[in-house]
């Protein structure tokens, strides 16, 4: 999908996040609000309890000293009190009907409980229920059986007009509360969840300027330290990473376009010409040599261009064998004597007697010539070059070419080891500038590396090492 099609709001993470926010929330608090509820509504029926209980046992109390004549009128009295509406009686015997009753007009459908009555028989205290009656408009009552003596059973009702009234006033604040905590919810949670994504879309929006080709853009960094601002700093060094790397494949791609270049010229200059001028088998034959010489050397050029990128990038593994370094670095000593000789070049060797390490021959040799050819060509008649070996107690390897050459400018140095990059001192000399590159490959495919320290004027000092990899003794 382009990097321009419009996101669709539904879709984005910021209304994700605003809707989870505001779910979640909405329904916390309506578990708040249940809770609540269900708080207040046991209290109020806890009080109902107790006032019903309260009756039946002042009833009782009048029973133990008085004839069932006096709690008779003593519960008409306090229906009239309280309202017939409010609250009835009714005196049972032991197998549940009634002998006496208030003014029962208001609660006519309102029967006695048959199995409350057995309960009490059996011994328990009392039986509370709720009623609900549904040709009043879903009315409750708390009704209460007890036993005032030993034949006598007491059925007191109240209504619960008082629990009707919170529980519509509840249902009503609840409907409304819920409504307006939900629209806050969303307002909230979409503030916070475009906060929380703005750093996504600085990313975003950055992403989009580079796809359009500005490639020195960066997300802006708020230092807060968060989830967002470390995406925003991996971002921008990944931009940075591939900025260089960009930069990098057109430098190379300017230095293989010229490289490639020159030679052709050269073979295409030597073909024309003689095509134009000469006449002889001699000539023809010069102009041949002269075409392998050129394509050779495109050849050796191409070939090391492919060994670095393969070595680099892990494709092509060293082949491990045991690999005696001391002696390594005196044969190569021994193969570039005779051209230091001829540039009258002092040329010392030093290593111990046996070096053992894990590595590839092969390529550790040629990283070695390389190095000290380098050392040979640049470097004044009458200097002096040393190629050392050594070993620590740790079993680390190192091997240095210390040479008095010209030496290397010290804002040239970071560049020295980049493909194809040739320093101010080095254009005027034969080269295409991938030896350094192609050292630094193989002593890191071998877990090593190569460094250097120069003077300029005075010499430079190229030192590999390799971490302890030598073979297990018997």
């Amino acid at each position: 999908m382009p990097l321009r099609t419009r996101l669709n709001p539904r879709h984005s993470l910021a209304f994700r996040l605003t809707l989870w926010y505001a779910t979640i929330f909405t329904l916390s608090t309506g578990i708040a609000f249940a809770l609540f509820y269900i708080f207040i509504t046991s209290i109020i029926r806890d009080r109902t309890d107790q006032e019903l209980i309260g009756q039946a046992r002042r009833f009782s109390a009048i029973l133990s000293t008085e004839s069932p004549d006096e709690v008779s009128k003593a519960m008409v009295i306090e229906a009239q009190a309280a309202g017939v509406r409010k609250v009835f009686f009714r005196l049972l015997y032991p197998d549940g009907q009634a002998f006496f009753s208030s003014n029962m007009t208001y609660w006519k459908d309102i029967t006695v409980n048959l199995s409350a009555i057995k309960r009490l028989a059996q011994g328990t205290s009392y039986v509370v229920e709720t009623i609900t009656i549904p040709d009043r408009g879903q009315k409750r009552v708390r009704v209460l059986y007890a036993m005032l003596g030993p034949n006598v059973a007491i059925q007191v009702g109240e209504s619960m007009e008082g629990y009707s009234r919170f529980h519509d006033v509840f249902e009503i604040i609840l409907i409304f509360t819920m409504a307006f905590l939900f629209i806050v919810a969303v307002g909230v949670g979409w503030f916070m969840a475009k906060t929380a994504v703005s750093g996504v879309e600085a990313v975003t929006r950055t992403a989009r300027r580079i796809s359009a080709g500005a490639l020195e853009e960066r997300v802006p960094v708020r230092d807060s330290s968060d989830e967002i601002d470390l995406l925003a700093r991996t971002f921008n060094e990944m931009l940075d990473r591939i900025q260089v790397l960009v930069r990098e494949v057109k430098e190379m791609a300017d230095n293989i376009a010229h490289d490639l270049k020159n030679p052709i010229a050269r073979i295409r200059g030597t073909a024309e010409v003689t095509l134009t001028t000469s006449r002889s088998i001699g000539e023809y034959e010069n102009m041949a040599a002269s075409t392998i010489e050129e394509c050779d050397r495109l050849l050796d050029m191409i070939n090391t261009m492919l060994m670095i990128s393969k070595t680099e990038s892990g494709v092509y593994k060293p082949s491990l064998q045991d690999v005696d370094i001391a002696r390594l670095v005196r044969d190569t000593c021994e193969l570039f004597s005779p051209g230091a000789e001829d540039k009258g070049l002092t040329l010392r060797c030093e290593a111990p007697h046996t070096i053992l390490m894990r590595g590839d021959i092969h390529m550790i040799q040629r990283m070695i010539s390389n190095l000290l050819d380098n050392a040979i060509k640049y470097t004044s008649t009458g200097g002096k070059i040393t190629l050392d070996a050594s070993v620590d107690i740790a079993g680390q390897v190192t091997v240095s070419v210390h040479d008095t050459g010209a030496g290397i400018l010290p804002d040239e140095l970071p560049h020295i080891f980049e493909r194809f990059y040739r320093g101010d001192q080095s254009r005027s000399t034969v080269g295409i500038g991938l030896g350094l590159s192609l050292s630094r490959a193989i002593a890191r495919a071998h877990g090593g590396d190569v460094s250097v320290t120069s003077d300029f004027g005075k010499g430079s000092t190229f030192i590999v090492t390799f971490p302890n990899t030598s073979p297990p003794t018997s």
